[in-house]
């Protein structure tokens, strides 16, 4: 029975780190990239989003101090 020799640990080492960036660059090829008018479109809505929740946020907050201050002056 013939025995299998091991690699010694430099060459698994580098072995494995070639390996894995062979793999990083033919999974890199498949990615579909973005269009720059795509970026800015999207970029324009996440920003819209964040105003708009932002702004409800805001009339949430105002709301409840108005109510709260009505609570404490009525018990003063």
């Amino acid at each position: 029975m013939a025995e299998v020799k091991k690699q010694n640990l430099f060459k698994r080492f580098f072995g494995s780190i070639a390996r894995y960036f062979r793999e990083l660059h033919s999974e890199l090829k498949k990615v579909v990239w973005s269009t720059p008018q795509q970026v800015l479109k999207n970029t324009l809505i996440v920003i819209a989003c964040v105003l708009v929740v932002g702004v409800f946020i805001w009339l949430f907050d105002f709301v409840a101090r108005v109510g709260i201050d009505g609570l404490i002056n009525l018990f003063k």
